[in-house]
Parts: structure tokens; C-alpha cells; sequence
């Protein structure tokens, strides 16, 4: 059955050099709009206190738009490329997300697409705000200390491009809800499972509504490397370990986060 999934949305996800020339219709006018972009004035500031400045947070529709689905796009691709092709820095639950984003955030021109393997039958659009590393935090990218984004921050040590499962729910993240129902595609579904060496887990919603399903990487266990995988959010609220089910009852599930990035919008 998941053979049969895979092979489908391996289909969708790729083609390519029609989707390539796609991009480079857009690409003139992108780089127009980060030149007009990087000479605005940054926003030094934090208005909700959680870490992340307000220069990184996307708040253009179109952007959070484009940011979504180039996150799920990303994520999903590696769950079904052959394991051959999977990037080696992609080990655990953590460093799947930590990819996703990092990439998601990158202009998506011919380089891009020669560098991560990935063919797209329908990119979708840039996000335009900023792009990977073009931003005051260069390649530190996620948050690692607590307390409110200060512009001292920079270059201090506050941001950098490791985060682990615990530092990205706690610096990077906001508490959505506990009901699955109120997750979008992006969001994040984390745990914490008392008793293991890495308690820390999570998971990346990567659609919802009838086909909802979520992606992630199992992890090293007892030497064992872990796989990456895409499963129906119906079966994983069925999972025959109930630690595993994203639900308000379990104990072990955290609950829905949202990106910071995408905070304050809907």
C-alpha cells in the first residue's frame, strides 16, 4: 500500500525542466524585489517577546503562502526519493526540520535545484521578504537561547544553524493547540516520550483535510538508523502505541506549534 502512495506522489513531486522554466520566468523579477527588499530598514524589534526578530517573521500572505508549501513540498520529497538520495545531514526528527526550513527559505532557482536533487512539476511561489542566508543572522538561523530578541543578539551566539527537537519547540516555535484539527500545513506536531535518552520528537503536518498526513524521521534506535516516512494522520491516531496519537489525552503528545516566523497571522 505505502509502495503504491509513494510511487503516486513521487509522480506528482517530479518533472522537471517544465518547472524549471517556470523559474526562470519569475527570476528577474525576484532578485528586483530582494535588491528593493534589502535596502529597507530592518526591523530591530520583537513584538511578541519570543526570541525571533521581527526582520525574520513573514507577514505578506503570499509569503507565508509560499513558505508552507515549499516546508511540506521539501519535506515530503525526501520520505519518498530513494533512501540513496536522502541528504546525510537528515538523521533524526530534528534535523529533518531543521532542512525543510532552512531550504524553504532559499531562492529556488537552477542552482538550487542541481544542489538538493529536487524536481518540481509546479514550484510554488518565492518567498520574497528575505531569503536564506540573505538576513542580519546570515546562516545562524534558529533561536538557541531564551529570552526576547535584543539587536545585541546578532552576534552573540543567540541564533545558530544547529537547533536540537527541544531547543526548536522552545525558541523557535509557539503552542498552537492540543487538537490536531487546528494544525495547517507547515505546522509541527511535537512530543516528548519520558523514559528514552532523546525524549524529544516531532513530526511536520504536511497536508491536511481528507489526505491529511504528516512526515518525519524515525530516529537512530538502539544503532539502528532511523527511516524517514509519510503517514495518514488517521492511522497515526490509531497507532498501536498510544504515546504515538495526537491527542489531548496523551500525556505524551505536546500538542500543535506554528513556526514563529509565521506568528500573528492566521
Amino acid at each position: 500500500m505505502f509502495g503504491s502512495v509513494a510511487a503516486l506522489i513521487m509522480i506528482a513531486l517530479l518533472i522537471g525542466f517544465g518547472g524549471r522554466r517556470l523559474l526562470r520566468a519569475g527570476r528577474v523579477a525576484h532578485e528586483a524585489a530582494n535588491s528593493a527588499g534589502s535596502s529597507a530598514s530592518v526591523a530591530w524589534t520583537d513584538r511578541f517577546g519570543d526570541g525571533t526578530p521581527d526582520f525574520l517573521r513573514l507577514s505578506d500572505p503570499a509569503d507565508q503562502a509560499a513558505f508552507r508549501r515549499w516546508f511540506t513540498l521539501i519535506a515530503e520529497y525526501q520520505a519518498v526519493r530513494p533512501k540513496a538520495e536522502v541528504p546525510a545531514e537528515i538523521t533524526d526528527c530534528a534535523s529533518l526540520l531543521r532542512y525543510a526550513y532552512r531550504e524553504a527559505l532559499k531562492r529556488h532557482d537552477e542552482n538550487w535545484f542541481m544542489t538538493s536533487g529536487m524536481e518540481v512539476a509546479a514550484p510554488p511561489g518565492e518567498v520574497r521578504a528575505w531569503s536564506y542566508p540573505h538576513s542580519p543572522l546570515g546562516t545562524a538561523l534558529f533561536r538557541v537561547r531564551r529570552g526576547a530578541f535584543e539587536a545585541r543578539d546578532v552576534d552573540d551566539g543567540a541564533f545558530a544553524q544547529f537547533a536540537d527537537a527541544k531547543t526548536l519547540v522552545e525558541r523557535n516555535a509557539y503552542f498552537v493547540s492540543r487538537d490536531v484539527r487546528q494544525a495547517l500545513p507547515g505546522d509541527l506536531l511535537f512530543y516528548r516520550q519520558f523514559g528514552q535518552s532523546s525524549p524529544w520528537h516531532s513530526m511536520i503536518v504536511a497536508r491536511v483535510g481528507a489526505e491529511a498526513a504528516v512526515v518525519y524521521d524515525t530516529g537512530t534506535d538502539h544503532g539502528q538508523t532511523g527511516e524517514l516516512r509519510r503517514v495518514a494522520l488517521a492511522e497515526l491516531l490509531d497507532h498501536p502505541q498510544p504515546q504515538w496519537r495526537p491527542l489531548p489525552g496523551n500525556p505524551n503528545f505536546l500538542g500543535v506549534y506554528r513556526w514563529n516566523i509565521l506568528r500573528g497571522t492566521p
